[in-house]
């Protein structure tokens, strides 16, 4: 008996050991950030508590000199009378409907950090309705003309003039056959062909949104490969259903999703030796920031924030990745729904020099219109096998292929073999970096401790002085007549429409609220390091969780109003 325990004591142990080295394997291949580890990162947004500052510990949370606090608080009450004189109707039309509309609630709370918002939220609210645009601006209730920042999360890549354009030539095509669904209007023909040839790929399918064509993709990869395991790498987005957003955000974990490193030679290492992984998703827009989520204010607690374009690095990266997934059946999954047709004409692959088994596309492919695009080789497309009659991989959705959506669909892919477009994509790279270094300079002149990183037409901000206050900067943004979307300077998206006495203007006015937030006093904390921001934080939310409700930190908990 002994013996024999002995033999499967060992047996066990040498078929623990592949398992143990493979766990092993891929733990390594994450990246070391919680970003990188979706388990983690949930336990640890459950340990921290919701508190607020007191009115006055809010502009002191720093601990700057007395004189200093002065200054904000003297610049907050002129900043929140212009918000609350020149912003009234657009403010009152917000209130009004907040109750209401749970995206509002949603996105008003994240855009700022929460320990923040309550004091942003009863000062400092623009709102959240327009009423025209034109050109590059857009004009509230108001009648208070922006600069639009916010390139309507990356639909408007052309200008909303261009899209106007396509949403009313689109209609009168389809208006014949009008709202009919179920039968395709014959303008799907040439946007099947046209998508095909952009594509590189074989077939087409057509969904209402970016995220179901996402699960559409990862959907049949499975399908065709017999394998349940997806990877994606740390701090892309694609959608947010559940299987691709497996941490922060998603009440119910998935346990066949891993996620592992970006640019990472061990994450090719774990995708060469797994048998049991069926697609990998790359969201392109990563190659601004790596193996980091997208970047917002309402995170923004001290100046950590970093983004660093390597063209080069990337196209080797994905050459690898490519490279990996062919020899081992894994299917390429590239997520253009973001990036599609902004870096160019054929989207990231034409970009990077890169042909994937399956591609989605999405907002400004719809010309104006929501739609979500799915294209891939022939043998992975097919959603039923032909000696299995019954054995298939339902996909339908009642919108797909609208014909209004496929009008205006059929609008934009002319207007994008137009010579005007062309020109727009000639020199496209020179000419907003060439923007992002005039910009970039002036604020180094002026001794300001900000400055804009790009990828083509997505900037992001960042900060070069420690300071717990830089969110601020939005709100001195939009008083100058800039309109960014609610992640605030975390992501500006301009559109192709701009010239350059149109970003000339942009950029003063951006030196100017730079200029503002400096003499109110908002950089001039006391804070000697983002280390020291970051565990002032700790203590902060220690203080909560132990019950004291941080008197000296001058923190009040909900319960106290």
């Amino acid at each position: 008996m002994s013996a024999l325990l002995a033999a499967l004591s060992a047996t066990a142990a040498a078929l623990a050991l592949p398992r143990a080295a493979e766990r092993l394997q891929l733990s390594r291949a994450k990246h070391p950030s919680l970003t990188g580890h979706a388990r983690m990162a949930r336990r640890v947004a459950g340990l921290i508590p919701r508190y607020a500052y007191s009115q006055r510990a809010f502009f002191r949370s720093d601990d700057p000199d007395e004189t200093v606090a002065l200054r904000r608080e003297a610049g907050f009450a002129r900043l929140s009378d212009l918000y609350r004189t020149r912003f009234a109707r657009t403010r009152a039309e917000t209130e009004a409907v907040r109750d209401g509309l749970s995206d509002l609630q949603f996105t008003g709370l994240y855009r700022v950090p929460f320990q923040y918002a309550e004091h942003v939220r009863a000062h400092l609210s623009a709102g959240a309705f327009a009423a025209s645009s034109e050109g590059v601006t857009v004009t509230d209730l108001d009648g208070n003309v922006f600069y639009d920042l916010a390139g309507s999360y990356g639909v408007n890549l052309f200008g909303v003039d261009f899209y106007r354009a396509c949403l009313t030539e689109g209609a009168a095509r389809v208006a014949a056959l009008g709202p009919v669904l179920g039968p395709l209007h014959p303008v799907v023909t040439g946007n099947v062909a046209r998508l095909k040839a952009i594509s590189g790929l074989d077939e087409v399918s057509f969904h209402m949104s970016g995220t179901e064509a996402v699960m559409q993709a990862v959907r049949l990869a499975r399908y065709h490969t017999g394998r349940r395991r997806i990877v994606r790498l740390c701090g892309a987005y694609h959608g947010w259903w559940g299987e691709v957003q497996p941490g922060i955000g998603n009440p119910v974990p998935t346990r066949d999703t891993l996620t592992l490193a970006d640019l990472s030679a061990r994450t090719l290492q774990v995708l060469g030796t797994r048998r049991d992984v069926a697609c990998v998703l790359v969201n392109p827009l990563q190659a601004m920031h790596p193996n980091a989520g997208a970047p917002a204010d309402s995170a923004l607690v001290d100046s950590g924030r970093n983004s660093a374009f390597d063209r080069a690095a990337y196209t080797a990266w994905l050459q690898d990745l490519r490279a990996v997934c062919s020899a081992r059946g894994i299917v390429l999954i590239l997520d253009e729904v973001f990036l599609g047709f902004r870096l160019a004409r054929g989207g990231a692959q034409a970009y990077f020099g890169i042909q994937a088994d399956m591609v989605t596309y999405g907002k400004t492919l719809g010309g104006g219109l929501p739609v979500g695009v799915l294209c891939g080789r022939a043998d992975l497309m097919r959603r039923y096998r032909d000696d299995r009659p019954v054995d298939i991989c339902f996909a339908r959705g009642t919108f797909n292929a609208h014909p209004y959506v496929m009008g205006a669909m059929a609008a934009f892919l002319d207007r994008l073999d137009t010579p005007e477009v062309a020109k727009l994509y000639r020199d496209l790279d020179a000419t907003w970096d060439g923007r992002a270094a005039s910009l970039n300079g002036l604020l180094a002149e002026s001794g300001l401790p900000v400055r804009v990183a790009t990828m083509s037409t997505v900037w992001t901000v960042l900060y070069t002085k420690p300071s717990r206050y830089n969110w601020m900067l939005q709100f001195y943004l939009r008083a100058e007549g800039l309109a960014l979307s609610w992640v605030g300077t975390g992501r500006l998206i301009f559109s192709l429409a701009y010239d350059d006495a149109a970003f000339e203007t942009v950029a003063s006015r951006f030196v100017a609220a730079a200029q503002a937030m400096r003499a109110d006093g908002w950089w001039d904390g006391g804070a000697a390091s983002d280390k020291v921001i970051r565990r002032s934080i700790l203590r902060e939310i220690a203080a909560i969780r132990l019950g004291r409700h941080g008197a000296r930190f001058g923190l009040r908990a909900p319960d106290q109003g």
